[in-house]
């Protein structure tokens, strides 16, 4: 009898064990399904939905990737997927409400969350041994830092809070951004007081140009666009720092699109 019971017991094991790219699968399944049930959910617990939904992104990243974890990447692996599923649920009540939207933000959630999981395995990985994948990782966990910067701000600036509200804001929004973004470079087992420092000094920065665009007559969406370049001009030379390759041809390079767009806003600017 006990010899059957174990043959069962390995079998579901079997059964129920995951490869890590199927555990990908799952989390990204639930969680987008999750996503759909806030927006058909009623405005009065819209919220409290978002909230549980970024726990439950924590939890089910944590779960898809917890055979590596160690350390401090139990927090540094999982700020950019909670705080993308945060902003893409926040940016959702800018848009019209109806399928024709809300089908496409699914999917593009999905195809975010997707890169995501696989960027914070191979930093998962990486931190252990060298890989050859952990360059593009960076350039991909860059882009959707920045994109889900763009959609976190242009969601802040829609809703014309004072100043004071917008250097908040914009400085929570952009610390933990910062450390996962900084950290990243390195994938220490600790985080050290240089990349402290340059979290803390970046994100002030930030807020200081929110406090700026607060009396700006530029619309949010290019407030936002403006802010965001700036996080990747700042952030992308501190990167190229960390890791000694900061030249004089990346430094003109991140300069000049920071320069682009600035000229940007103020030909949309409205001075009447």
């Amino acid at each position: 009898m006990k010899k059957r019971f174990k043959k069962i017991l390995r079998f579901f094991r079997k059964r129920l064990s995951f490869t890590k790219r199927e555990k990908f699968g799952v989390v990204v399944g639930l969680l987008t399904l999750g996503l759909l049930a806030v927006q058909l959910a009623a405005s009065s617990f819209r919220y409290q939905l978002i909230i549980v939904l970024v726990v439950l992104t924590y939890l089910l990243s944590a779960w898809s990737l917890r055979e590596d974890l160690a350390g401090v990447e139990w927090l540094t692996l999982f700020i950019l997927p909670a705080m993308y599923t945060a902003a893409i649920n926040l940016f959702y009540f800018l848009l019209p409400v109806r399928w024709l939207t809300r089908l496409p933000t699914a999917f593009l959630f999905a195809v975010g969350m997707y890169a995501i999981l696989l960027v914070e395995n191979i930093y998962n990985v990486a931190a252990e041994r060298t890989i050859q994948l952990l360059r593009a990782a960076h350039s991909v966990g860059l882009l959707i830092t920045l994109f889900t910067l763009f959609l976190f701000f242009s969601v802040v600036f829609s809703l014309h809070l004072p100043a004071y509200w917008n250097v908040l804001l914009v400085f929570l929004i952009s610390l933990p951004l910062s450390l996962q973004s900084l950290w990243s470079m390195r994938l220490d087992p600790r985080i050290d007081g240089e990349i402290l420092i340059f979290t803390f000094l970046t994100s002030l920065s930030f807020a200081e140009f929110a406090f700026v665009f607060s009396f700006w007559p530029i619309q949010g969406v290019i407030e936002a666009l403006f802010l965001t370049t700036i996080y990747y001009t700042i952030v992308g030379l501190i990167q190229q720092n960390l890791v000694e390759r900061l030249f004089r041809q990346t430094i003109t390079e991140f300069v000049s699109v920071a320069g682009v767009v600035f000229v940007l806003v103020l030909i949309t600017t409205s001075w009447g």
